[in-house]
C-alpha cells in the first residue's frame, strides 16, 4: 500500500512539472562515468552526460542542475550547472524546446568513508519566467568503490624503514711508516728508525701482541722505491736492496714481539707516479711544464733528460721532491675483531654503557628475537646516546607495528629533531601522513626519505594516493606486500596482484580482503567467499567493510553467507 502511495506521489510530481511547462526528465536521460563512482586521490570524481529530451525546456524556462551524493546520515553537493530556454536573456547553456540538447558536467566530491553505500541524485531548481517550478530529483548513480583508499591500511605494514646500524664484526685497519734513504744508499739510518712514525709502527705491533682478542694481524707489506734520476738499471738494483733491508728490519721486529705473519715485499725502480703526485702538490714555479713533459714522454731516460734540460726547475726538484721518493713504506694490515653476539648480550646485562651505539643498534636490529627485546635495546640507546636519531626512529617503527600511529609519530618527530634530513624518519613520516590522509605532507616527507630502505614502498603508496596507479605498480614491482598488490589491482593487472598476494609470507586480514577483491573482479565466487571469511577471521571489522563495499555489490548471496 505504501509503495503504491509513493508511486502515485512521484507520478503527481512529474505531472506537476509537465503542467508547469517543463517536460519529463528521468534517470535514463543521464549517464554517469564511472558507475559505481570511484575514489581517486581523496576525491570522488564523476562525469555526468545529460541528454535533455525534446519538449523538456520551455522557451522561457531556466533550470539549475545540482548533483548531490547522499548516504545514511549525510550528503554533499557537487558543482551546479544552469541551462535556459531559447527566449531567456542570460548567458547559460541554451536548450532547444523542440530538439532538446546535450550537456556534460564534471563534478568531484570530497571523499568520506560513509560514501561507500550511497546514491547520486540530480536535483533541479527551476523557473518558468518568474514562477518557481518543482521538478523531482532523479537518481542517476550509486555507490563509491573506495579500494584505492585502502592505501592507508596497506601503508601500515609496507612503508616502514628501520635505521641501519654501522656495526662491523671485523674492521680492516692499517698502520703505516715511511723510512727515507740517502741518495744511492740502501742502509737504514738510526735517525729514520727513531722517527715518530716508525715508533708508532712498532707500538702497533706491541698492541697487537698484547691484545688478547680484539686485534689480529694479517700481514706486513714493504714497498721500496728509488727516485727517477740516474740510470734505470742502477735504480732497479737500488730499490730492490732497499726492499731487502726494510724486510730484514720488519722481520726482526716481528720476532721481537713474537708475532708470526707474512711479509710481502715489492720494489719500484723509478717512482714516476710518486714524482708526478709530489710535483702536482708543490709550489714549483714551472710545475706545469714538468707535468707536461711527463705526459708527453713515456721512456724513463728521455723523461729525465727533458726535465734536466729545464735548468731553472731541476735544482728545486733535486732539493724538494727527489729526496722524498727515496724511501720504503712499511704497512701493518690488521683486523679489529668486534664482540660476538653472545658477548654483546652479556655486556648489555653487565654494563650497557660499555657498548657502542652501533653495538646497541645492531643488538636491536639483528640479535633481538622479539619486539620487546628490540625495544629494550633501542630504549637503552636513546638513554646512552640521546643525540643519535636512529634508535628513536626504530622505536617508532615498533609502535607502527603495534598499530599505535600516535606513539609512532611522536618517536619519528623526536628522531627528526636529532637529524631533520635523516632518510628513515622522513620516509616513515610520509607513511604517517598517508595514514592521516595528508597527501601533501606525505609527498614532502617522501622527497626527503628517498634514500631510506622503504623508499620504493613509500613512493608507491604515494602514487596510489595520488591516483597514479601504473606508476605505483611499477615502483612497487619488486615488493611482495599489500601495497604492491593494491597498486596492481588498481592498475588492473590481476595476474600480478594474485602472484604478489600468494607470495606474502605473513598474510593479514587486508591480504585476504585484497584476494577477495581480485576474485570479485574476475567473477570467481568461491574464491570471494573463501577469502572474505579468512579476512574476517583475522579481523572482524572486515565484515562490515565487505557488506558496504561496492566491489561485492554483484554478489548478494556471498554477502549473506559471511
Amino acid at each position: 500500500m505504501k509503495r503504491s502511495f509513493y508511486l502515485l506521489l512521484a507520478a503527481a510530481s512529474v505531472v506537476l512539472a509537465g503542467c508547469s511547462g517543463f517536460g519529463k526528465i528521468t534517470e535514463k536521460d543521464f549517464t554517469v562515468t564511472p558507475t559505481p563512482l570511484e575514489y581517486v586521490a581523496g576525491e570522488v570524481p564523476a562525469t555526468i552526460s545529460a541528454n535533455i529530451p525534446a519538449k523538456f525546456m520551455p522557451k522561457k524556462g531556466i533550470v539549475t542542475c545540482t548533483p548531490v551524493l547522499k548516504w545514511d546520515g549525510g550528503q554533499t553537493a557537487g558543482a551546479s550547472k544552469t541551462f535556459q530556454g531559447e527566449k531567456v536573456e542570460a548567458n547559460n547553456t541554451v536548450i532547444s524546446y523542440k530538439q532538446g540538447g546535450t550537456a556534460t558536467m564534471r563534478v568531484s566530491f570530497p571523499y568520506q568513508p560513509e560514501m561507500a553505500k550511497s546514491t547520486l541524485y540530480m536535483q533541479f531548481d527551476a523557473k518558468k519566467g518568474k514562477k518557481e517550478v518543482k521538478i523531482p530529483e532523479v537518481k542517476i548513480g550509486y555507490g563509491v568503490i573506495a579500494t584505492a583508499a585502502l592505501v592507508s591500511e596497506a601503508a601500515r605494514t609496507s612503508g616502514r624503514s628501520i635505521a641501519p646500524d654501522g656495526f662491523q664484526r671485523i674492521i680492516s685497519q692499517k698502520q703505516e711508516a715511511a723510512v727515507k734513504f740517502l741518495i744511492n744508499q740502501a742502509n737504514l739510518r738510526g735517525s729514520e728508525l727513531n722517527s715518530a712514525n716508525v715508533k708508532d709502527f712498532i707500538a702497533k705491533m706491541k698492541e697487537i701482541k698484547n691484545d688478547e682478542k680484539g686485534l689480529a694481524i694479517k700481514n706486513v707489506e714493504v714497498s721500496a722505491y728509488a727516485s727517477p734520476d740516474g740510470k734505470y738499471a742502477f735504480n732497479e738494483k737500488l730499490a730492490e736492496k732497499r726492499g731487502e733491508e726494510s724486510e730484514k728490519y720488519v722481520n726482526k721486529q716481528l720476532k721481537a714481539q713474537q708475532l708470526s705473519t707474512n711479509v710481502d715485499t715489492k720494489y719500484t725502480a723509478e717512482d714516476w707516479d710518486g714524482f708526478k703526485e709530489l710535483v702536482a702538490q708543490s709550489n714549483l714555479q714551472d710545475k706545469e711544464v714538468v707535468l707536461r713533459v711527463l705526459s708527453m714522454y713515456q721512456d724513463p731516460e728521455q723523461r729525465e733528460q727533458e726535465i734536466r734540460n729545464i735548468a731553472t726547475v731541476y735544482k728545486e726538484l733535486a732539493d724538494a721532491v727527489l729526496p722524498e721518493l727515496r724511501r720504503s713504506r712499511l704497512t701493518i694490515n690488521y683486523d679489529v675483531i668486534g664482540r660476538s653476539d653472545d658477548e654483546i648480550v652479556a655486556q648489555f646485562k653487565a654494563d650497557a654503557s660499555k657498548l657502542s651505539i652501533e653495538e646497541l643498534l645492531y643488538a636491536g636490529n639483528t640479535i633481538a628475537q622479539t619486539d620487546a627485546e628490540k625495544e629494550m635495546y633501542y630504549q637503552k640507546a636513546t638513554q646512552l646516546y640521546p643525540n643519535d636519531y636512529r634508535a628513536y626512529n626504530n622505536l617508532g617503527v615498533l609502535a607502527m607495528k603495534e598499530g599505535n600511529t600516535v606513539k609512532a609519530e611522536n618517536y619519528f618527530r623526536q628522531s627528526l629533531e636529532k637529524d631533520s634530513n635523516a632518510p628513515e624518519p622522513n620516509a616513515n613520516m610520509s607513511t604517517i601522513a598517508l595514514i592521516k590522509g595528508d597527501f601533501r605532507a606525505a609527498e614532502l616527507y617522501a622527497a626527503k626519505g628517498v634514500n631510506a630502505a622503504s623508499s620504493d614502498d613509500n613512493l608507491g603508496n604515494l602514487y596510489v594516493a595520488q591516483g597514479k596507479y601504473d606508476l605505483a605498480a611499477q615502483k612497487l614491482g619488486k615488493s611482495y606486500n599489500n601495497s604492491a598488490a593494491l597498486a596492481q589491482i588498481l592498475a588492473k593487472d590481476y595476474s600480478a596482484a594474485t602472484k604478489t598476494l600468494n607470495s606474502i609470507q605473513n598474510p593479514d586480514a587486508l591480504t585476504f580482503y585484497l584476494k577477495a577483491i581480485v576474485a570479485a573482479r574476475q567473477n570467481e565466487e568461491a574464491a570471494i567467499l573463501t577469502n572474505l571469511k579468512q579476512s574476517i577471521q583475522k579481523d572482524a571489522s572486515y565484515r562490515t567493510k565487505a557488506l558496504n563495499d561496492c566491489e561485492f555489490y554483484s554478489f548478494p548471496n556471498i554477502l549473506k553467507a559471511i
